[in-house]
């Protein structure tokens, strides 16, 4: 008798969707940073474009529009290259970012097919140096931990003039 059970997903091969399911129009940039290059809230997905000097987010819909098409719209939000980003649980279009410019921006984001802001909401300087994650918490509204490769930090969105803890 066989100690291990034979795994029934062993002759399993992935299905590629049908070239209609696909989303064109993606220009994906390659990274030499830590953090997550794509995420989706219940409405957007947000992730890392290519441009020179980085700084260039791409957002396209969850769902196609209309005509069965997937709009990509591009932001320009920071002066270096995305290290990382993450939507807030509480609100589907908040998204924050993080960079290697040492800022932390929070974006209030609309639908791609409408016109996106320019400036952020929020900007924050945590002094860290390079950051390279943040992530919201994910049962707290407003907290938002970063990290940098000297220590992490907890902030307060919602009082901007100094981070909770770390550093």
């Amino acid at each position: 008798m066989n100690r291990f059970k034979t795994s029934k997903f062993k002759n399993t091969t992935p299905k590629i969707s049908k070239k209609d399911g696909w989303i064109h129009g993606v220009r994906a940039g390659s990274f030499s940073c830590q953090g997550n290059h794509i995420k989706a809230s219940s409405k957007l997905v947000a992730f890392n474009a290519e441009q020179a000097g980085g700084g260039m987010l791409g957002l396209s819909s969850v769902r196609p529009g209309p005509d069965g098409q997937w709009t990509v719209t591009q932001i320009s939000c920071h002066s270096d290259l995305v290290t990382d980003l993450d939507f807030s649980p509480f609100d589907e279009s908040l998204l924050a970012t993080c960079s290697g410019d040492e800022t932390v921006k929070l974006w209030r984001l609309s639908d791609p097919e409408q016109q996106q802001p320019s400036d952020p909401e929020l900007t924050l300087h945590p002094g860290l140096g390079r950051l390279e994650l943040l992530l919201f918490h994910p049962t707290s509204s407003g907290l938002l931990a970063l990290s940098s490769s000297r220590s992490p930090l907890i902030w307060d969105t919602s009082r901007q003039e100094a981070p909770l803890a770390g550093s």
